[in-house]
């Protein structure tokens, strides 16, 4: 084999080669891997320097870290509430509703569940847990935004015993971490290591809030078992010891499925503790039902559903913490005898016990005064749910005028304008049917199927047409409607779970809760000036100092549409009481409203208003959504019992709010604007259940209603009042 000529260099081995590469991407590799975990550990390290710095460094020189220059928070003072007149509505009996027990009365799996989702390393740490800090520190840097706590056992009950200013500066926390530090140090001194401990456990389960007014352990068995803490069982303590992180959003009476959630977070923080084995585990995670026993937590209450909103209204501008402490003296906008009248229209249109629960509010529209909020659930005398303020129920036809006041404001003229009476088919995919069962496409109908063909959309109001509204809705587009709402009242989100307004929301399908309703019609009433629903006059604290601070008592108060698009929405809904749903509702003084009832006949609503007095009344079953198809012999809709009981209230109820005597008279005249509508005339069609071919409305005419007894239609393909 000859040589290589001279001056050329022999060619490079293939394998050589790729040796040689794979070397060079893995030395790559590595240095980045020493480089991150350099940045990681100097970003870990400035962490803990941070935090040992501001906890300890500023925890020692400040003088405030004395236990015994701190005097405990009170717990268990009384609280009175009055109302509007001044006189005692009640008490909140806060020590009634906290009774601390020992450890020997507590059951073991609620000692476990709260030290495996609270702070699993309890037992091993001092009084801080430095890994917890770190991890959270990472977590929240990691992820931009506070997303974990590193607060211990230990200062959680430092910040409830001694903490008074919940501010969340760096000196508080650092203040929280030294007494944590000192407590731990002194029940250590005159309990033991494990005595210690067990001390600052069972202090914090005896202090702890756990929604619905329960403060401490027994309080919280008693509130959601009817049980002694002793005797709760694995299921049930976990549900309570998943509670205290946020009592509002987990509270198994109005929010069980994620109470549920919740639990099992818990079952699995215990389970990952060594706490219970893979068989408990999966035999507590396959029971879905929470067996609740609501406990006589309202008995010493005079006006429970005003009560629980008062306390949440409290809790949200105080915090929990302070709110168990008590000692406030109250004075709420609530009249007595407006809450009488509301609750004697209840009784006397719903006397039986198989009856529906029904709920009233009603709000003063010149600043938002709640001046009544009552329930009555004449087959569960127990309900402590709040129907008037928390429960989200579909609005029907209550929702219309929404649509209604987005047109107008758009310059859409509702008497002039002309839509079609008819059935209708609104497919965006192309692929759905109006036949099928349940329809795959949006087919909304009117509940006897008598159509009037081309006709006013003030005229479909009065009707409380679905068809007109359907095409309408989707002309103003859902997104305006939503808007609207929300500018008018509307509080509780209005998208579905994957994010998007859909237009059956112009027809009620979307929930919604009655104080949002009274929120809205309010707002109509006021002639298009919002104001935000206010319950608390004043509050006195602990001490005599009336707050001056939280703005109780100032209304808060913006223009959400101009005067006249309420003016003429106003007017539509006067001449509904005269001559369209709401006729059943008129007691011969100036009124307006409009009725609502669900196609399953699950929810029934009446919402009007006087010039200086709203009100609105929701009829339905607590406990599911449950069809009205037969109380006392009729199916419960709108237009029935609930414009009755609305009917019944008002007549007392405007004797006490006599101005104004009308309605604001617009200082501006309507603009209207002409607008190309796509569907207001689009075509109907005949199901083939009941023919083929295309739809040919009658002439145009008017009429008091589209069922044989004049009342309203609501959401879905055909539905009454």
């Amino acid at each position: 084999m000859s040589p290589p000529p001279r001056g050329r260099r022999p060619p490079p081995d293939p394998l050589l080669l790729q040796r040689l590469r794979k070397r060079r991407r893995e030395r790559v590799k590595n240095r980045r891997k020493r480089v991150g975990r350099l940045a990681l550990g100097i970003l870990l390290g400035t962490l803990v320097i941070l935090v040992v710095s501001s906890f300890t460094g500023a925890a020692v020189f400040m003088s405030s870290c004395d236990l015994d220059s701190l005097k405990p928070v009170e717990v268990g003072e009384n609280s009175f509430v009055y109302a509007a007149d001044g006189s005692l509505l009640g008490s909140i009996p806060a020590e009634r509703n906290r009774q601390p027990v020992p450890r020997s009365q507590i059951s073991p799996w609620v000692v476990k569940a709260t030290v495996a989702i609270e702070d699993r390393r309890f037992f091993s740490h001092g009084a801080l847990d430095w890994l917890g800090i770190v991890r959270a520190l990472y977590a929240d840097v990691k992820a931009g935004k506070v997303v974990q706590g590193g607060s211990t056992i230990t200062q959680q009950l430092v910040r409830n015993l001694y903490i008074k200013k919940k501010s969340q500066t760096l000196g508080r926390k650092a203040t929280e971490a030294c007494l944590a530090i000192k407590l731990a140090r002194q029940k250590e001194s005159e309990y033991g290591g494990t005595g210690g401990k067990q001390w600052i456990l069972t202090a914090y389960m005896n202090q702890v809030y756990y929604g619905n007014h329960a403060y401490g352990i027994e309080a919280a068995a008693q509130t959601y078992f009817s049980k002694p803490a002793r005797a709760l069982t694995l299921n049930e303590s976990a549900l309570l010891a998943g509670l205290p992180q946020a009592p509002s959003v987990f509270d198994p009476f109005h929010s069980p499925a994620d109470a549920i959630a919740r639990r099992d977070e818990v079952l699995r923080a215990m389970l990952n503790n060594h706490d219970i084995n893979s068989s408990q585990y999966a035999n507590a995670i396959a029971a879905r039902n929470l067996h609740l026993k609501a406990g006589r937590l309202y008995t010493s209450i005079r006006e429970p559903y005003f009560f629980s909103y008062v306390r949440d209204v409290l809790v949200k501008q105080y915090g929990a913490n302070t709110a168990r402490s008590g000692g406030w003296r109250v004075y709420t906008t609530i009249d007595p005898r407006l809450q009488r009248f509301a609750l004697e229209a209840i009784r006397r249109t719903l006397p039986y016990p198989t009856d529906p629960a029904a709920a009233i509010v009603s709000i003063n529209p010149a600043n938002g005064a709640i001046r009544a909020m009552t329930e009555v659930s004449p087959g569960n005398p127990k309900n402590q749910v709040n129907f008037a303020s928390s429960a989200r129920r579909q609005p029907g036809s209550t929702f219309k005028p929404i649509v209604l006041t987005t047109a107008v404001s758009q310059g859409i003229n509702p008497a002039t304008t002309t839509y079609l009476s008819a059935p209708f088919k609104y497919d965006p995919s192309g692929t759905g049917s109006c036949d099928s069962n349940p329809p795959t496409a949006w087919c909304p109908q009117t509940y006897d199927h008598t159509y009037v063909g081309a006709t006013s959309i003030e005229n479909g109001l009065l009707r409380s047409d679905n068809t007109v509204f359907a095409r309408l809705s989707l002309d103003v587009g859902p997104e305006n409607i939503a808007e609207m709402a929300y500018r008018l009242g509307v509080r509780t989100d209005l998208r579905t779970s994957d994010g998007a307004y859909v237009p059956s929301m112009g027809l009620g399908s979307r929930v919604v809760t009655p104080i949002d309703m009274a929120s809205v019609y309010s707002t109509l009433a006021a002639g298009g000036i919002y104001s935000k629903p206010m319950a608390i006059r004043k509050v006195v604290l602990p001490g005599g100092k009336v707050d001056t601070d939280a703005g109780w008592g100032v209304p808060q108060r913006r223009r959400a549409v101009p005067d006249w698009v309420a003016a003429e929405v106003v007017r539509i809904l006067e001449e509904n009481m005269t001559s369209g749903t709401g006729v059943g509702a008129y007691f011969g003084k100036t009124s307006a409203g409009k009725t609502g009832t669900t196609d399953n006949y699950a929810d029934a609503w009446f919402c009007g208003f006087v010039p200086a007095l709203e009100a609105t009344v929701w009829i339905g079953y607590p406990r599911a959504e449950i069809p009205m198809r037969s109380v006392h012999g009729i199916s419960v809709s709108g237009p029935t019992f609930p414009a009755t009981i609305w009917k019944l209230f008002m007549e007392r109820a405007s004797n006490y709010a006599p101005f104004p005597k009308e309605f604001p008279a617009p200082k501006d005249r309507p603009i209207w604007i002409s607008h190309k509508l796509q569907y207001a005339m689009s075509g109907g069609y005949y199901s083939s259940s009941s023919g083929s071919g295309t739809y040919t409305p009658p002439p145009a005419t008017t009429g008091s209603g589209n069922s044989p007894d004049g009342f309203s239609q609501v959401p879905g393909n055909g539905s009454p009042p």
